[in-house]
């Protein structure tokens, strides 16, 4: 059995309000002993074939959300060959606070699994409000972009919930003195993959009857009933006025467009922004609580603007499926997470568990999507995505300074 590892080397630093994780900042290499390695690995069993659609040849899976620490390399690996994934967009590449150091680890890990790893860098909020902020992480954003090989922002729910300015005040989504990195995206040709909100039920009072219980019982701190932030709907009516206000800029609304309680609510935001895509990470269960011939409907309207991914969160001794409650999942648990994806997407059954059943107690009705809109889903969307992202830093020229 490993022996437990200091903190700074088994996790990302999570902020307050959660969501935006960074590389581990070790105080040594990993350990280069195969046996230490297999054991960190704790690589899934050999098995039968995977649940599939039959007569159904699912392509190789690109999925556009994970949160991934370089510690974890030999589960990644493992997890995208036993699976059948791709590619994996980390969205925790981290950000220029310490230096370089989160950076070049994220580098590393992408390398070593041959660029199936595609980082997406963070925003170092310190200093936000005093002079110079915005060119300084805009110019952070050009860097990381021509020099380590990142290919999009990420944006976590701390903007809008926790994020302080000098003064002491809650920075609003579509802060105007934000413009200089949404321009500075639009520029590089790169996509911003932002998290506005949580759930509703977050803003619900933090009892038993709150139906997300089981969850925010093991993380009260992600519950907002009593706490000076803006609504569940105020945030993303900022959130769409920012989307209307960058039109050359290329948002990835995660979590089903951050209102996937709200079907309604996100048809509507792609009809009226088409700089925008959603992800469906993380939110099966919510929006699979809607018909399934109306989300049917949806995904067939919107094949176009859709992205398969998870949250998945993967370190050398954590994961995170979707969600977590009190007991860490195992490897074991990874490839039933990903089924349970599958069967709901490609499936006809009524009442099946949707991938994170602590994100709520109750089945789905699986949509059975068409061929042509399960191969944009899985891969082509994201695939173009990236050919367009790859073209546009093609077009770049010398280098930046530092």
């Amino acid at each position: 059995m490993v022996a437990p590892k200091r903190a700074a080397m088994c996790l990302w630093v999570i902020v307050a309000v959660g969501g935006c994780r960074e590389q581990p900042q070790p105080a040594a290499a990993p350990s280069a002993d195969p046996a230490l390695a297999a054991a960190r690995t704790d690589a899934p069993p050999k098995r039968a074939p995977p649940w599939n659609r039959k007569g159904y040849k699912r392509p190789p899976i690109i999925d556009f959300h994970g949160h991934l620490s370089l510690y974890g390399v030999e589960r990644i690996a493992a997890i995208l060959d036993d699976v059948g994934i791709d590619k994996m967009i980390n969205l925790s590449g981290g950000s220029g606070r310490r230096g370089e150091r989160a950076w070049l680890l994220s580098q590393i890990l992408s390398e070593r699994l041959d660029g199936r790893i595609v980082n997406f860098a963070n925003v170092d909020w310190q200093g936000f409000g005093v002079a110079g902020w915005g060119a300084r992480e805009a110019q952070r954003l050009e860097y990381v972009v021509r020099q380590r090989g990142f290919r999009g922002l990420k944006i976590s729910k701390a903007l809008g919930l926790g994020v302080l300015d000098r003064d002491e005040k809650l920075v609003a989504v579509d802060d105007p003195r934000l413009a200089p990195l949404w321009q500075k995206a639009a520029e590089l040709g790169i996509p911003v993959a932002i998290h506005v909100a949580d759930p509703r039920a977050f803003w619900e009072p933090l009892n038993e009857a709150n139906e997300r219980w089981k969850e925010l019982k093991v993380h009260p701190s992600w519950s907002y009933a009593d706490k000076a932030v803006p609504s569940w709907s105020g945030l993303l009516d900022a959130s769409e006025r920012l989307f209307k206000s960058q039109p050359k800029t290329t948002f990835v609304a995660v979590h089903f467009g951050n209102a996937a309680e709200d079907i309604e609510r996100v048809d509507r935001l792609l009809d009226v922004c088409p700089n925008v895509l959603i992800d469906i990470s993380a939110r099966v269960g919510e929006f699979g609580r809607h018909p399934a011939e109306r989300v049917r409907r949806f995904l067939h309207k919107h094949a176009d603007r859709v992205l398969f991914a998870t949250d998945i969160g993967i370190a050398d001794e954590y994961l995170m499926l979707g969600s977590n409650g009190a007991d860490i999942p195992l490897m074991k648990d990874v490839r039933p997470f990903y089924e349970a994806h599958f069967r709901y997407l490609e499936g006809d059954q009524r009442q099946i568990a949707h991938p994170s059943p602590i994100q709520g107690d109750w089945l789905v009705d699986a949509v059975a999507l068409p061929v042509e809109v399960l191969d944009k889903l899985y891969r082509g969307n994201a695939a173009r995505l990236l050919a367009k992202v790859e073209e546009a830093v093609g077009r770049l020229k010398a280098p930046p300074s530092q």
